[in-house]
């Protein structure tokens, strides 16, 4: 009796791990599919070279492009974080791009949250130290295709964006992306020419 009973709780385990597998398979598959919608405007290939306007902060030297920002970070992959001053979701984000900005370099794009002083007041308020450019019309978002906000863009040290997310993104996964785009080679570099 003993051995049927624990024969019997062997099976539904089974099933029971086999079915929680195939949700898990099955979520994993609709958050991607969401994502990659979510995603499908933003650029891949190389990083437009887009002129910026930069809100002011003590003592850092403005670059007008973003080519001329990444040639401040030679030879790392780069962050370029859009956000908004009303954006909830932004806001519950900022510790971790905080944090990732210490070890990684971020380019903030303040989109539709007012001019340059507004901006860098809301930066102040908030101790946002990374550097931001201002979008007060949502123009440089939308050339990128950064329909909502936040977005994070990373791109590598050879200018080629090779992560993008729309919506709230953990650190770690931040991390990873900053990393990978550090680390490992482009697929297509890698082949044969």
């Amino acid at each position: 009796m003993l051995k049927a009973l624990a024969t019997r709780a062997a099976q539904s385990l089974r099933k029971s791990w086999k079915q929680h597998l195939a949700t898990l398979a099955l979520a994993w598959v609709a958050i991607v599919a969401v994502d990659t919608w979510r995603t499908r405007d933003l650029p891949q290939g190389p990083a437009p070279d887009v002129a910026l306007v930069m809100a002011p902060s003590a003592g850092a030297t403005a670059p007008t492009t973003l080519a001329q920002w990444r040639a401040q970070h030679p030879g790392q992959a780069v962050a370029v974080h859009f956000w908004a001053e009303w954006c909830s979701i932004c806001k519950l984000e900022e510790p971790s791009i905080a944090s990732l900005s210490a070890d990684w370099p971020v380019l903030g794009v303040a989109m539709q949250s007012g001019n340059a002083e507004k901006v860098a007041q809301v930066q102040r308020q908030r101790s946002m130290v990374w550097p931001t450019a201002v979008d007060p019309q949502g123009t440089l978002s939308r050339s990128w295709g950064v329909r909502a906000v936040p977005a994070l863009l990373v791109i590598d040290a050879h200018g080629q964006v090779r992560f993008a997310t729309s919506g709230y993104t953990p650190e770690w996964a931040m991390r990873l992306r900053l990393w990978w785009a550090q680390t490992v080679p482009q697929w297509s570099a890698m082949l044969p020419k």
